[in-house]
């Protein structure tokens, strides 16, 4: 499924939004199964250079980092992540840190253990500090993963309230991976 999601795939597991209760049990990753077709005719093909028209700068933090990420602006995800990005300078520094500087924004790139599109290929995601993140990938000994977070839940919780899917949720996590998934917290109600 991660390399050939249909899109009921993509919407088979429910994302739990709101504060973790429990590290993700066995291949329970919510948002991780993307449809490419999907995401391609929503967003276009990066590497036909769809992607790039739709790109606008956003200023991420100002006050506290003040550097630009670029966002795609369907679906007015750059307007989000600006929005977001003014949530959380009202933060406390030692939770705003671990927001800066983000490690990636758009990049036209595949996920590392897919070969699928990225949704930073589309301009839909925002990897956070490097620094405060953990990420399954890194620790590949074989046999169970052993969950590991450092990201505030006070940064999940803003993002998720603005659609955006937390990949600290994952059984494969990546803590500082933060991508625009309305789809699936919309179905949090259901």
């Amino acid at each position: 499924m991660l390399r050939n999601a249909s899109l009921f795939d993509q919407l088979r597991l429910r994302y739990p939004q709101g504060p973790l209760q429990a590290r993700p049990s066995l291949n329970q990753d919510p948002g991780r199964f993307r449809n490419t077709a999907f995401f391609r005719k929503m967003y276009g093909n990066c590497w036909r250079g769809e992607v790039q028209k739709h790109l606008v700068p956003v200023t991420w933090l100002p006050k506290s980092w003040g550097g630009t990420i670029r966002a795609t602006s369907i679906n007015g995800v750059a307007q989000k992540l600006a929005a977001i990005s003014d949530e959380i300078e009202r933060l406390d520094e030692p939770v705003r840190r671990a927001a800066y500087p983000p490690a990636g924004a758009y990049a036209c790139r595949p996920v590392v253990d897919t070969g699928q599109p990225s949704m930073h290929a589309y301009g839909a995601a925002i990897d956070l500090n490097f620094a405060f993140s953990d990420y399954w990938y890194w620790q590949r000994a074989g046999g169970a993963i052993g969950y590991r977070n450092r990201m505030p839940a006070q940064l999940v919780e803003i993002f998720e309230r603005h659609g955006f899917i937390w990949g600290g949720k994952w059984y494969h996590y990546d803590t500082m991976h933060f991508e625009y998934r309305p789809e699936l917290i919309a179905l949090k109600s259901r």
